[in-house]
């Protein structure tokens, strides 16, 4: 695995297609590393035409881990929160996105298309607001502009969020993610178990973090509101969000949409809080026509497309 050292720790990397094309990177949610980004997406993208770039974030898969840092109080820094409170926070998301910028300038890119998902949405929009200079264009994935008021979770995806299990046994670690899945995953497209569990066992083989993904999980708390932020994105800027999303439901995608001048908004019907194989060819023709700039220009800004069930690949 290819690593590189920037904004003070290792990032581990994945590049795919030819340096050459237009730098397309990649930034993974909470808790995921860069082998969550399904393979067929990646090689999509490559086919397209562009150099595509997966990376570990830190604490997590093989970037650096910051044990130094105090397990977080998740429950306190909650609670802060709610009362307007910004909680101490190891590190933030804007510190997330200095890693995103640090990895460019470490490959030598200039600018990038930048696409996160969940957390990396998160990230990908503070990178966009903050490095007008290096994006080529934004796609914020099921993610939220973290705007307060909006609504979190429901009880079911929560409460699957919340089950603990004995990390030193790993089937029941291995059915308490296959649990999340289900509760959190998109229902009309359903991905089966024997996948699921392999690519859990292959996330826990290569790089675990619990502690890990309780700081990313503080920073996204501590982060806030990125309402104002957003409103200085300048760059051409497309949300995609699943109307059954359990985890990050389907307001925080239209708020976020609403908030970026200019914004597109795509709202797929049947679709969860995960990158399902039936609707990969959907999302590759979307970001097709967003990162080639050929979104049809009649559209106002932060256009509702409801996405019908239709025929998939």
């Amino acid at each position: 695995m290819a690593t590189a050292q920037a904004n003070g720790i290792t990032i581990a990397y994945e590049t795919s297609g030819s340096p050459l094309d237009p730098p397309v990177l990649l930034i993974m949610g909470l808790g995921m590393q860069l082998i969550a980004w399904p393979q067929d997406f990646v090689d999509g993208l490559v086919e397209q035409g562009y150099y595509v770039i997966r990376f570990d974030n830190r604490d997590i898969g093989l970037s650096s881990k910051l044990h130094h840092l105090k397990k977080p109080r998740l429950v306190w820094a909650y609670l802060q929160s709610l009362v307007g409170l910004k909680p101490a926070s190891g590190y933030t998301l804007n510190d997330m996105a200095d890693d995103a910028l640090g990895l460019l300038d470490a490959l030598g890119i200039a600018r990038a298309h930048v696409v996160g998902m969940s957390m990396g949405g998160m990230i990908a929009q503070i990178f966009a607001a903050r490095f007008a200079a290096r994006t080529l264009s934004l796609t914020s994935i099921m993610s939220s502009s973290g705007r307060r008021g909006l609504p979190g979770p429901t009880a079911a995806a929560r409460a699957a969020m919340l089950r603990s299990a004995d990390p030193d046994d790993r089937k029941a670690v291995v059915d308490r993610v296959v649990n999340i899945y289900r509760v959190v995953g998109s229902p009309a497209y359903p991905t089966p178990e024997r996948m699921l569990r392999l690519g859990i066992e292959r996330a826990l083989d290569r790089g675990p973090s619990p502690d890990g993904v309780a700081r990313q999980m503080l920073a996204i708390v501590a982060s806030g509101d990125r309402t104002p932020l957003l409103r200085k994105i300048s760059c051409p800027a497309m949300v995609i969000h699943g109307a059954a999303d359990t985890l990050v439901p389907v307001a925080c995608g239209i708020a976020t949409a609403e908030a970026i001048p200019g914004a597109s908004l795509h709202i797929i019907e049947g679709m969860g809080h995960d990158l399902p194989q039936q609707l990969i060819e959907r999302l590759l023709a979307l970001l097709d026509q967003h990162l080639h700039g050929n979104m049809a220009p009649e559209l106002p800004p932060a256009v509702t497309h409801r996405a019908g069930s239709g025929t998939h690949h």
